[in-house]
């Protein structure tokens, strides 16, 4: 997160506790509720409706109606990435670069000058190009994962964030501080319709398994809103009822049933029934909760603990957490990817600058890797799947 906004969340967290005393406020009791998280479930709630499956209309058909992301396993890459080289594309958000480091080496091969305040490296819904997100330099360039090579940078305002409707013919821009979702044509970025929000921060999202609406998260005000795919409208919006609430990263269940969305301030997840928009359940699972991957077999989801350096592990199937990876030394692990074999969890190390590699079997830390300053929104590229709808890399 920009400075800017770290600033405002510890103003938000002081007023929360003077207006209260509730326990979420309290970084202290938080992480005590993440160390006793551990093994736990996660707190009732209604079962969720069974999922329809009228599609949106031109989206591609769902492969395995029990699994979102059955098009995800390992090496299942689809034709148009498959000769495209390995690498892992860091957008260092304070140096204005992009860092290129080669996977199997570990290793720093090219350093790539973008626009100001890169915050994502986005892989288009046709696999074929790499958005970089540049913020404050309001332009997103792009990257072409065959050669390596940048192009001309494209004028789009305040692309915080950037995702793609399911069907292939929007690009949604999170607009954080403009207050706006902006749909714009996915490969000219021509705009097609602005819908103004009234929530603070909107930054992160994830689809249905039908494709017909999806979540976001608002970090400032802590909100979530439901959003119509095909209308382009918001059809719901809730306050999260935790004072000082942040959410974060957003990824939907396997089964299509449940959306988890990370909380950095109030240290877990959020979950609930996208279909109902209902109220959320909670669970902790460390301090500075940000990052959501899903693991390649869909058994397992990794939430990065930025606040603490570790990594808690979901079990979709056990319904709760099961392990916590600690980094040797510490951290600040935040947003990245899981390698196409699905062996290695990429994170960024935000206030580090650098980079770690996680064995997703073990825990164990396989390297840390120096990149510029304040990187962020990583990109595993390329990785399994036949479409993809945003962020670091959603695919379908």
């Amino acid at each position: 997160m920009h400075p800017t906004r770290i600033a405002r969340a510890l103003i938000a967290g002081a007023a929360c506790l003077v207006l209260t005393a509730l326990p979420a406020c309290s970084g202290g009791g938080a992480e005590h509720q993440a160390d006793e998280a551990l093994g736990s479930k996660v707190p009732a709630q209604p079962e969720p409706k069974q999922q329809a499956f009228d599609g949106l209309p031109g989206m591609p058909p769902v492969l395995d109606p029990a699994d979102v992301y059955a098009a995800d396993r390992p090496n299942r890459l689809s034709p148009v990435v498959k000769d495209f080289p390995s690498r892992v594309y860091v957008p260092n958000t304070n140096s204005n670069t992009v860092t290129v480091i080669d996977p199997k080496t570990y290793k720093v091969i090219e350093t790539i000058p973008v626009g100001r305040q890169p915050q994502h490296v986005v892989p288009s819904w046709d696999l074929r190009t790499l958005w970089v997100n540049n913020d404050l330099g309001n332009s997103l360039t792009p990257i072409d994962p065959k050669t390596g090579r940048a192009g001309k940078p494209v004028d789009v305002h305040d692309p915080y964030n950037l995702y793609f409707t399911p069907d292939g013919k929007y690009a949604v821009v999170m607009a954080s501080k403009d207050r706006q979702l902006v749909f714009r044509d996915a490969h000219t970025m021509k705009v097609a319709k602005t819908v103004p929000v009234s929530c603070a921060g909107v930054n992160h999202a994830d689809f249905s398994m039908d494709g017909r609406y999806f979540i976001v998260s608002c970090e400032f005000s802590g909100e979530l809103l439901k959003v119509d795919t095909a209308g382009m409208k918001v059809v719901g919006q809730q306050k999260l009822d935790r004072r000082g609430a942040m959410p974060q990263d957003v990824k939907v269940s396997p089964d299509g049933k449940r959306f988890y969305v990370a909380d950095m301030v109030a240290n877990g997840l959020w979950i609930l029934d996208g279909d109902t928009f209902g109220k959320p359940a909670f669970l902790p699972t460390g301090k500075g909760a940000h990052g959501l991957y899903v693991s390649r077999d869909s058994r397992e989801m990794y939430v990065s603990n930025r606040g603490e350096g570790t990594v808690s592990v979901f079990d979709f199937t056990r319904n709760g957490l099961t392990k916590k990876w600690r980094l040797p030394h510490g951290g600040s692990p935040d947003m990245g990817g899981v390698s196409a074999d699905g062996k290695v969890l990429w994170l960024s190390g935000r206030y580090h600058s650098e980079v770690y590699a996680i064995d997703t079997r073990t825990g164990a830390q396989l390297a840390r890797v120096k990149v510029g300053s304040g990187p962020h929104g990583l990109a595993v590229y390329p990785q399994p799947g036949r479409y993809s709808l945003g962020h670091t890399g959603i695919f379908r």
